[in-house]
């Protein structure tokens, strides 16, 4: 498997997330990386996860992975 790189322009780390918009809820989801293509999904490396902002009154939805 191919590996993915983060979408932040100048980045060439691993992606470990992918994030989605609701632009009609003013919401950001941030979930384990998709399976698909979604044009509209943007992968991002750790650091850039962790940095994550996102504009005054939007709520960002963080779907953790179970560990065992």
């Amino acid at each position: 498997m191919r590996e993915r790189l983060c979408s932040k322009v100048g980045c060439a780390r691993e992606a470990v997330t992918t994030l989605t918009f609701d632009y009609g809820d003013q919401m950001a989801a941030l979930g384990p990386l998709g399976g698909g293509t979604d044009p509209h999904a943007h992968d991002l490396c750790a650091i850039h996860t962790d940095r994550l902002s996102v504009p005054k009154g939007w709520v960002v939805i963080r779907h953790e992975t179970l560990r065992v």
